[in-house]
């Protein structure tokens, strides 16, 4: 079986995805916070590492260099909330892209397996 960055179409569709998901996740007043006194270059830099994570864990060439997820997000306080209105614009941009079924639900778990170490209170 292929893996999943083979099946979504590979480096070029997760970047996409991801740039469409930040996009929606800045135009959101629930999450301006998260950007406030970053510079350009840190924003650039969270992408990539986001890309690069993504595209690591669905079976593709590239190499996440970032922190753990527990380690990355202590003390900003994500909500439940945030938590789900992230997942709902990842689905909307899986949609958005064509993702299949399947894929669509494949992508998803990439970020739900570590809700435990992004949300505080989580159970």
């Amino acid at each position: 079986e292929q893996s999943l960055y083979r099946r979504l179409g590979g480096y070029d569709l997760i970047a996409s995805v991801i740039d469409d998901l930040f996009a929606l996740l800045r135009a959101d007043p629930r999450f301006s916070r998260f950007g406030m006194g970053r510079s350009l270059d840190s924003h650039l830099r969270a992408r990539q590492l986001l890309v690069d994570q993504v595209c690591s864990l669905a079976g593709g060439p590239c190499f996440y260099i970032g922190r753990d997820m527990k380690t990355s997000h202590v003390g900003l306080g994500i909500t439940e909330e945030e938590w789900q209105a992230n997942l709902q614009y990842t689905s909307d941009v899986l949609k958005k892209h064509g993702v299949g079924e399947p894929e669509h639900a494949e992508f998803l778990d990439l970020f739900t397996r570590y809700k435990e170490d992004i949300v505080e209170g989580a159970p």
